[in-house]
């Protein structure tokens, strides 16, 4: 089992199609890929419900912090119990992140990226400290083209590459500073979703960001306000001249020309400011998938898809094409991983030990020492249709107490 380190868990396939793709491989019969659909419908319900259970779950854990709830709190924790709320929400979250094989970034990982903006990026000024609570997660890497015009290429379009985070979500919790607005509760939990992030513009994804102006932009606007001082300068000597020759009249209009000039130096930084923000506000738009409670539907569907197609897969290369004697989880992970390849150009790092734990304890498979074996599909669809039935047990639990 090889540790591929340059590839992740994440299987990205849509579950409807890695079954098309299996149940229609090459030496699949009819009546076996048929049984097929039939045992994945099954399992996909199933896995459907437990994860149902985990998402109401969240959000039970998300509602007293969740800063666009619209339904009423039926009675106010006090604080002991609302720390303890806020605690298990952000454990649930975290496990819930690993589910769909996130994995969290370090505050040094992000430290780094606070210094830096990509060649198409805003640099932003972040403040930690505003963070009670903060946590980052990532998901797949690539690079993605883009283009820049640069001064000293005479403004001519050049081509860049950006490395990128596929996939991005924050979890935060802030203190009450001067740098969150006064509109925002911080007793709230913010969640965000987003999709290719450059990783030098992280800074971008975090509240409480403040806009920095590029050196090339400060260097204009800097030259601006020597020149116009200078000029100034000049114009006081002279002033002060003429009201010594001339008389306090000429010093009215010369206070009213400096106060004109201040505000159009105040304006134009402004200006240029909204022109940044503005920037930063329309990357954003489209690169937010969700947001708040949304953040936790994607996620949950996410995890649940990821968890069907680990356990698709086992069962099916462990059913189709293992020994007598079984497989162990190398040679199963190095089959799948190989046939991922093949039929979808998917090179991944298959989570084996995971997807065989779960076939393990539905059922599915049995263990023997360090080897692995499929029940018969027969006795998989029975196992199923068995979990299914009893998920609710209250006509069983009648049936008991009439026999009696």
């Amino acid at each position: 089992m090889a540790d591929l380190v340059d590839r992740e868990h994440y299987i990205p396939i849509r579950k409807s199609d890695l079954i098309r793709l299996l149940a229609t491989d090459v030496g699949m019969e009819p009546a076996s890929a048929d049984q097929f659909r039939r045992f994945c419908e099954i399992l996909t319900a199933t896995f459907h419900f437990q994860y149902y259970e985990l998402l109401e779950e969240i959000k039970d854990n998300y509602a007293p912090f969740d800063p666009e709830a619209v339904t009423a709190a039926v009675a106010i924790d006090p604080p002991e119990v609302r720390e303890s709320k806020l605690e298990e929400l952000f454990r649930r979250f975290d496990e819930l992140m690993r589910k769909a094989n996130f994995k969290e970034l370090g505050l040094e990982d992000l430290k780094k990226a606070l210094d830096k903006a990509s060649d198409v990026g805003i640099n932003m000024d972040v403040d930690l400290s505003i963070f009670e609570r903060l946590r980052v997660y990532v998901r797949g890497e690539g690079k993605v083209q883009r283009f820049v015009r640069r001064i000293w290429t005479y403004w001519r379009r050049q081509e860049v590459m950006l490395d990128l985070y596929l996939r991005f979500v924050i979890i935060v919790k802030m203190n009450p500073t001067a740098r969150v607005p006064q509109e925002v509760d911080t007793a709230d939990v913010f969640l965000k979703f987003f999709r290719d992030i450059p990783k030098d513009d992280l800074e971008m994804m975090l509240p409480g960001a403040r806009v920095m102006m590029p050196f090339s932009q400060r260097l204009k606007m800097g030259g601006s306000v020597l020149s116009g001082l200078a000029i100034l300068g000049y114009n006081i000597a002279k002033q002060l001249f003429t009201v010594a020759v001339v008389g306090a009249t000429y010093l009215y209009g010369f206070i009213f020309a400096l106060i004109g000039y201040g505000w159009r130096q105040y304006a134009g930084y402004q200006n240029t400011r909204n022109i940044y923000n503005l920037r930063l506000t329309q990357s954003l738009y489209y690169q937010n998938l969700a947001n708040n409670a949304g953040v936790i539907a994607c996620l949950i569907d996410e995890a649940e898809e990821q968890d069907c197609r680990e356990a698709i897969l086992a069962y099916y290369y462990l059913w189709r094409f293992a020994t007598p004697e079984g497989w162990t989880a190398a040679e199963l992970d190095d089959r799948i991983e190989q046939e991922l390849e093949r039929l979808a150009n998917l090179k991944v790092d298959f989570e084996v030990e995971d997807a065989l734990e779960k076939l393990v304890r539905m059922k599915l498979a049995t263990q023997s020492g360090d080897r692995y074996h499929a029940v018969p599909m027969d006795q998989a669809l029975e196992t199923l249709d068995e979990t299914w039935d009893n998920i609710f047990t209250y006509h069983n639990e009648v049936e008991r107490v009439t026999a009696a």
